[in-house]
């Protein structure tokens, strides 16, 4: 037999062969004690197996149980089939690793606005805005304007997304009336009729579909006397032939359906209706509210969202016929101003609201213009606002 370099007998093929024929011939059989060969082969296959098995501890210089055979203090290792598992093990979990990291890098290339907010805090203030519910109702001036939001790009899934009107009511919801009380010799039912007709009015002029289209919005124009000039027959002349000396606008929210169309059909209003008098036979209704409308171009898969915010206040009156000449149950304008966000004002007179979008502003290469006004500011009397155009800080 052949010897190893550390002087333990080698196994030659020979005697391998000629053992396992032993083996098979003799396991053919009835058991039988094993021959002296069989026995002699196996301790020294046993004995070289332990043999291997130290020089792996001693190689790894691990620290297991002592096992029979061993020097007295010998500590074993664990078996090779687990030290090579554990080593495929953490070459598993480094590939793993590898794999998010490159993940979380391509994620942070694609949606860097992801990592910013974390830095920046505006994940937080996403996470307030989303989970705060709507605001209470107006009851008197504020006296500044809402907070900064995250400024988001609206969506057509969420069109309020990144605007303090995610948080306003929906549409005549946010129109709510005071209690009615007797008031300038006009009694209380009296009184609640004028309310009821001037939300009457700004629901029809405001946040009826139709209207907003474009079409003539009869339902608001039959609330108003006709037999004040400088009321309903100025505005149907507007209707029909709108010019700057006689704007629709003043009085109805409106949107060239050949240009924009609505997202939705939910409008944000906020705002507030109060009633006093001035003269006997008379009560006054005023009304401020800010509606915001959501907006893409008419073209069939336009998803770019922009809103245009508008501010109007009006003050209408409703007259007892005894005391003063008017048409009996309708009202009367004593006041109408308007204030639009988002709204090329250069194309004033048309009878059509003009929102601008972002990419058409890149696209034209022109800086916005004009003292900047937060349209969503209810702090300011609308009497005070600038007379020119103005530039939107936000929409």
């Amino acid at each position: 037999m052949e010897q190893r370099d550390g002087g333990r007998p080698e196994i030659s093929d020979e005697e391998w062969a000629r053992f396992s024929e032993e083996v098979a011939r003799e396991s053919a059989g009835a058991p039988k004690e094993p021959s002296a060969r069989a026995r002699m082969v196996t301790e020294r296959l046993r004995r070289e197996d332990e043999e291997r098995a130290r020089a792996g501890r001693r190689r790894f210089g691990r620290a297991p149980k002592p096992g029979a055979g061993d020097p007295p203090g010998w500590r074993t290792g664990p078996a090779w089939q687990e030290m090579e598992g554990r080593g495929r093990g953490r070459r598993r979990l480094k590939a793993a690793a590898a794999i998010v990291v490159i993940a979380g890098l391509a994620l942070v290339a694609l949606r860097p606005e992801l990592v910013i907010d974390r830095l920046t805090g505006e994940a937080d203030a996403r996470r307030e805005a989303r989970d705060a519910g709507p605001l209470a109702a107006e009851t008197a001036r504020p006296t500044g304007a809402p907070g900064a939001v995250p400024a988001d790009r609206p969506t057509l899934k969420e069109p309020f997304r990144g605007s303090p009107a995610a948080q306003w009511a929906d549409g005549a919801a946010g129109i709510e009336l005071p209690e009615a009380a007797a008031v300038g010799g006009m009694p209380k039912e009296r009184v609640a009729d004028a309310l009821a007709m001037t939300k009457q009015l700004l629901i029809a002029s405001n946040l009826d579909p139709a209207t907003l289209r474009g079409e003539r919005p009869q339902a608001a124009l039959d609330l108003l006397d006709p037999a004040q000039e400088d009321g309903r027959p100025l505005i149907e002349r507007g209707l029909s032939a709108p010019s700057v000396e006689a704007d629709p606008l003043w009085l109805f929210s409106r949107f060239d359906p050949a240009h924009v169309r609505l997202v939705g059909d939910v409008v944000k209003t906020r705002g507030r209706v109060s009633f006093d008098s001035g003269r006997d036979g008379e009560v006054k209704v005023h009304a401020d509210y800010t509606f915001v409308y959501p907006l893409v171009r008419a073209k069939a898969g336009s998803d770019e969202v922009a809103r245009t915010v508008v501010r109007r206040t009006v003050t209408m009156a409703l007259y007892d016929p005894r005391k003063v000449v008017t048409t009996p149950g309708k009202l009367q304008v004593v006041e109408w101003l308007e204030s639009g966000g988002n709204d090329d004002c250069r194309r004033a007179g048309t009878g059509f609201l003009h929102p601008t979008f972002d990419s058409e502003r890149v696209a034209a290469g022109t800086a916005p213009s004009g003292p900047v006004v937060d349209p969503y500011d209810r702090s300011r009397s609308m009497a005070d606002m600038p007379k020119e155009c103005t530039t939107a800080s936000r929409s």
